[in-house]
């Protein structure tokens, strides 16, 4: 979810480049947004849109609001989402990952299963936390489905080990 506005991000390029973001979360969609396809390069699509939320969301470490930019990546084989956040004027305001089942492309729509853990890291890399784990623990993951649960886990300890190690910078903006 990024840019200036949900519609002038879809409307950036031709139909063909156009897709929706589609967060499905315990079994119902949980957010429908517009993006613009940047790339698909097999394993991974990136992909640009605004910030979709209702107004601002104050995390406390940081704010999502009205004009920031997400660069979105998503991959076919990994376990997560990685989104480089810009506010309006372009100033990187860091990194926020999302602990996902690989992601799937239907036609116009980019599927996405959030699996609750998250990861943020500021755009200096001095600030990285982990998200959510109690939402994850009370979500039953690890009973229902261990092997998602332990792919998911080690998809948060992959992407913290990257946010420390500075690989984020790396990703195409």
């Amino acid at each position: 979810m990024s840019g200036n506005s949900a519609e002038a991000a879809a409307a950036e390029g031709p139909v063909a480049d156009r897709l929706t973001v589609v967060l499905v979360k315990g079994g119902r969609t949980k957010i429908r947004y517009p993006c613009v396809l940047v790339a698909d390069e097999g394993a991974r699509i990136t992909v640009r849109a605004a910030w979709a939320g209702a107004g601002v969301r104050d995390f406390g470490f940081v704010r999502f609001e009205p004009g920031d930019v997400f660069t979105e990546h998503y991959w076919r084989d990994r376990w997560y989402a990685v989104k480089e956040v810009r506010d309006g004027a372009g100033r990187l305001k860091g990194w926020y990952c999302d602990v996902t089942r690989p992601a799937v492309r239907r036609g116009g729509e980019l599927v996405v299963e959030d699996l609750d853990l998250d990861l943020w890291c500021s755009a200096d890399g001095t600030d990285v936390r982990r998200l959510d784990e109690d939402e994850f623990a009370a979500s039953g993951l690890a009973r229902r489905d261990p092997e998602a649960a332990a792919a998911a886990v080690a998809a948060l300890d992959e992407l913290e080990a990257w946010a420390r190690g500075g690989g984020f910078a790396a990703l195409p903006g």
